[in-house]
């Protein structure tokens, strides 16, 4: 089959309202699905909230302090917040394999793929969906969270990477539903990286990402 298109690759400054980019995803999943828009990866930042997935409960949300959305992606509840980088990734899978547990594990490995280039070991856990590293206290912390939906065979959502975030905003949710383990960043983890750098780290990386979701043949 012809090689695919690299999607189209965006990167917001300043913090972008959730609303809003929940918004102009599913006008672009649409657009997708219906051909007259193409791929896109979404990198973008936004102001301190917390999105309850399609299994969150409601026990596991601790403190409200900051706006609460539901985000229509599996998953439970997650915060996002300034020094966080959100990655929005919308490919259109009626064209990469069809396969959305392979969509998701190639979206995890593509962020450890880009946090080994930034020098910071990190990986899956069995049972556990996200990105795990080991903090300076060496226990098992998480790193990124991945959520993602699926509609007529085009992704929505997608991962987050902790930079330099605010950590104690995550004490008002049970991330994802798991109390047992610790968030962390890479500033806590004493890396250096900058948005610019997590940006071109993740560049360098997406070949890789998308070449483990095109079909053969």
């Amino acid at each position: 089959m012809p090689a695919l298109l690299l999607p189209e690759w965006v990167v917001s400054t300043g913090l972008t309202d959730y609303a809003a980019a929940l918004a102009d995803m599913e006008a672009r999943a649409a657009a997708i699905h219906q051909g007259s828009a193409g791929e896109r990866i979404w990198l973008l930042e936004h102001p301190p909230l917390y999105t309850a997935g399609t299994s969150a409960d409601p026990a596991e949300l601790l403190d409200p302090r900051f706006p609460v959305f539901d985000a229509g992606r599996g998953g439970r509840y997650t915060y996002h917040g300034p020094g966080q980088r959100v990655g929005y990734v919308q490919l259109n899978l009626a064209g990469r394999g069809r396969d959305v547990r392979a969509y998701v594990s190639a979206l995890e490995g593509w962020v450890i793929d880009a946090l080994a280039l930034l020098g910071v070991e990190a990986r899956r856990a069995e049972g556990r969906i996200g990105i795990w590293t080991d903090d300076p206290q060496g226990r098992e912390a998480k790193i990124g969270a991945i959520g993602v939906r699926v509609r007529r065979w085009v992704t929505l959502h997608g991962f987050s990477l902790n930079v330099d975030p605010d950590l104690a905003h995550f004490t008002g949710i049970v991330p994802c539903g798991i109390a047992e383990f610790p968030v962390t960043s890479l500033a806590a983890l004493g890396n250096p990286a900058s948005f610019a750098d997590v940006d071109h780290a993740l560049a360098e990386t997406r070949a890789a990402f998308l070449d483990k979701l095109s079909p053969s043949g």
